[in-house]
């Protein structure tokens, strides 16, 4: 098999108002768009893509069901968590949880998009001492 993308398709009433959201936040990018579903990739070498479906598009296959949110983590890992924190608090994001040092060996913080997933930001760091060999 040859894959050439691999991406969430999340079916939503809020499908505009969530590519509206990566866009703004995290500058990805249109490349796919009709009335119903909308296709974002990220900038750089190896693009990301994620995608939004209204509940009622005229493929309507037997399923999916309209995404609530629970459950859906959304992880987009950068390269300095403080730094991405700090542009997008001051430009007003909804964050919902603090930039926070995770002892299993992150640094994060979080938003939930329109669709009620819940958008981890993370950068990998080094782990408290012993965390891993206690909870792993």
């Amino acid at each position: 098999m040859k894959l050439l993308d691999c991406y969430t398709l999340t079916v939503t009433p809020a499908h505009r108002d969530c590519a509206a959201f990566y866009r703004r936040w995290f500058a990805f990018t249109t490349v796919f768009e009709a009335g119903w579903i909308t296709v974002l990739a990220s900038a750089g070498e190896r693009p990301f893509t994620l995608g939004f479906m209204a509940p009622d598009h005229p493929s309507t296959p037997p399923g999916p069901a309209v995404s609530r949110g629970e459950g859906t983590l959304v992880t987009l890992q950068v390269a300095d968590a403080r730094a991405e924190h700090a542009r997008l608090a001051a430009a007003g994001a909804p964050l919902i949880y603090p930039l926070t040092d995770e002892p299993w060996g992150q640094r994060r913080f979080a938003l939930r998009d329109p669709a009620g997933a819940w958008v981890d930001v993370v950068e990998q760091t080094a782990p408290a001492e012993g965390w891993w060999e206690r909870h792993g």
